[in-house]
Formats: C-alpha cells, sequence, structure tokens
C-alpha cells in the first residue's frame, strides 16, 4: 500500500506501519504536529487496511456505584468529592443481566460489568466476589454478547479466576501519561494500573485500557499515553474526554467546557490509530459534550472503530439508535460478529422508551431506580 497526501511525515508513516513497523514516540510526536486535513484520511486508510469497516460497539453497567476511597479528580464516585450521585453497592446480579440483555438488544458486541472502586477483593469482601462471579456466569450463559470487566486493581489469584470465567476483555485505564497522573491521582501510582494490566494479560485476557483527554494534559501527554499503551499491549483503546463534573476538582477546574477542541481530539484519535493499527480505537464517555451532534462522526473518519454505547457510569449517553446512525454516517457499519442483530431494530425504536425493558446499561440512576422498583 503506497499513501500519499503530499505530507511526507504523515506519508511515510502510513507506508511503515502498512509494512508492519511499530511507530515510536518520536513519530507520535511528529506526526501530532501535522495537519489534521493530512493526519485523519491517513488514519482512516490504516483503519481500512487493517480491519473490517465495522465499528464494535460495548455496553457497561455501573454495578457498585460511589463511595470509592481513591481520589481520581474527574470522578464524580470518589468519596473525597461531593458530587450528589446516587450510591449502592453491588447489584444484585440477575439486575447486571438484565442490563446485559439490554445492551444486547441495543447491538452491544461486549458488555463491561464495572465497579468504582480500588479493587474487588476476594480476601477482604468475598460475599461480593461471589457476587461478581455469579453475574459473570449469568451473563456468560444467558446472553450472546462477550463479558468484559473493570474491578480496579487485581491480585495474580484473582486474575487467573476471572481469567477462567471467560472474561474476554479487562479494562483498566492508565488515564494519561505517566508524566501527567500525579497531577490528576494522588492516592495510587501509574505503576499499579500497569501492574493489573500485566497480570490480566499474562493470565490470557485480552486488554482494554486508554484516557481521558482534557484534563489539562500537553499533546506531548497523549503521545506518551499512546505508548505507555503501546508497551503494555492493548486490543481496545478507548478514548474518553473529561465531562467536567460539578464538585470535583476537574469540574471546578474547568466548569462546564473540557479544556480541548473537536480539532485536538480527532487529531489525536488519528494518532493514536497509526501508534495502534490493529487495535479497536473507542470512542467513549464525553463525546456528546465535547462533539457537536454533526460532528460525531468525524472520529470514524479518523481512525476510531469502535463505540461506548448507551448510557455511562454516572451521566446519560445518547441512545445505541443514534450511535449506529453516527457509524452509518461515517460510511461504516455495526460490528456483528458476536451478537448478530439487525441494525434497524435499533434504529427503529421509537422515542417513547415504554416498549423497553425497566433496566438500562450504564448510569447508575437508571440502574437503582431499576432496583428499587
Amino acid at each position: 500500500m503506497v499513501y500519499e497526501t503530499g505530507n511526507q511525515t504523515v506519508d511515510d508513516a502510513v507506508d511503515r506501519v502498512v509494512a508492519g513497523e511499530r511507530l515510536d514516540r518520536r513519530d507520535g510526536l511528529a506526526l501530532v504536529a501535522q495537519p489534521l486535513s493530512d493526519l485523519a484520511p491517513a488514519a482512516d486508510a490504516v483503519r481500512a487496511h487493517f480491519g473490517d469497516d465495522t465499528v464494535d460497539a460495548c455496553s457497561i453497567v455501573n454495578a457498585k456505584a460511589g463511595n470509592c476511597a481513591e481520589d481520581c479528580g474527574f470522578c464524580a464516585q470518589s468519596v473525597h468529592f461531593d458530587t450528589g450521585i446516587d450510591t449502592y453497592g453491588f447489584l444484585d446480579p440477575e439486575e447486571i443481566l438484565a442490563a446485559a440483555k439490554r445492551a444486547e438488544r441495543d447491538g452491544a458486541q461486549r458488555f463491561g460489568i464495572v465497579v468504582a472502586e480500588k479493587g474487588v477483593s476476594k480476601e477482604h469482601r468475598p460475599d461480593e466476589w461471589a457476587d461478581v462471579l455469579r453475574a459473570i456466569r449469568l451473563v456468560r450463559d444467558e446472553t450472546d454478547v462477550e463479558v468484559d470487566a473493570s474491578l480496579g486493581i487485581l491480585t495474580r489469584e484473582e486474575a487467573e479466576i476471572l481469567a477462567d470465567e471467560g472474561i474476554n476483555h479487562y479494562n483498566h485505564n492508565i488515564e494519561t501519561s505517566p508524566r501527567y497522573f500525579p497531577e490528576i491521582i494522588d492516592s495510587h501510582r501509574f505503576e499499579d494500573r500497569v501492574k493489573t494490566l500485566e497480570r490480566a494479560k499474562d493470565v490470557g485476557m485480552d486488554l482494554c485500557a486508554g484516557v481521558i483527554l482534557g484534563m489539562g494534559e500537553a499533546p506531548t501527554d497523549r503521545v506518551d499515553a499512546a505508548i505507555a499503551l503501546q508497551e503494555i499491549g492493548v486490543s481496545s483503546l478507548p478514548v474518553n474526554v473529561l465531562n467536567p463534573v460539578a464538585g470535583t476538582p476537574l469540574g471546578e477546574r474547568f466548569g462546564d467546557s473540557p479544556a480541548i477542541t473537536t480539532a485536538e481530539i480527532l487529531t489525536t484519535i488519528a494518532v493514536y490509530r497509526l501508534l495502534h493499527p490493529e487495535a479497536r480505537v473507542r470512542l467513549t464517555g464525553g463525546r456528546e459534550v465535547a462533539l457537536e451532534p454533526d460532528e460525531q462522526h468525524l472520529p470514524f473518519e479518523a481512525g476510531a472503530d469502535g463505540i461506548l454505547t448507551g448510557d455511562y457510569l454516572t451521566t446519560s449517553g445518547q441512545s445505541p439508535g443514534d450511535d449506529i446512525e453516527v457509524i452509518e454516517r461515517a460510511g461504516l457499519e455495526p460490528n456483528t460478529a458476536v451478537n448478530d442483530f439487525e441494525p434497524e431494530s435499533v434504529t427503529g425504536h421509537p422515542d417513547d422508551e415504554s416498549d423497553r425493558v425497566e433496566t438500562a446499561a450504564g448510569t447508575a440512576t437508571s440502574v437503582a431506580d431499576a432496583v428499587d422498583e
């Protein structure tokens, strides 16, 4: 494949990636300084070369909300910050199954069970650990979606058990570069996150790990985060954009607007595609806040090929039907390799949600309301 934009830096990078060479930090720093008009189509060409013109959708459930002892400066669920969210303990596994079935109906290929805490502990909270395993088994046995998990820091034994139970991807975001990480989080180290990812990988789980953009980091930090993820080895790279939450340090710092432009978001996604040519570069939380409705298809024309659909942990997302329309506007198709569904059945859902199951995947409030009922 010979790709030509007339921009030698971009063209050489594409040719080297297609030839099987892994780009390094120097390449990333050179690329992030290039015009988006050259980067975006180049990244799209690399995505098309290595991919299949589909966008892979995942969905999540906030299985345990709030009261987290960690002090991540972006997080509404930290006990250190007064954000007014609803809090609850680990959901009944049947409720998690209901959320997974909703996600399956909405076209998700994978479903993540997420908790907000430093780590689910087999030793210190055995009853909760037993519920985690029961929830995994229910979703695994009663749906067609792949089961993922984001359960915080793991011991080697815990990682082995999760792998044996069939967890497909383990999610543990690094959030930002090693340099900038201490500016966002004090209560644990960047290296702690890397160790958990290494344990998960060592026992056979694939890795889903990514970043949050717009936290005040420099473009260099965005590149350095991608290089760190190269060294770890990820197959899914979620790109979040900060949705500042009132009461958190970053919410107080940035108010209602993330500190990043649309062009910077698209440039970062394009560079991530070139640095991670075979990973799913996944557009996730904050995109509805950071991008205008008529811009949401643009990341999928700049190398992205994954999406988190439905609601997030403490905030609502847009409808899965809208997400499919965004994907199709970019000239791509929803992935149906695992969950073979008809996209028309999702985009055809009426605005009135009365015909849908009660439990929504993702948002804590909607799941908690379903539990109360």
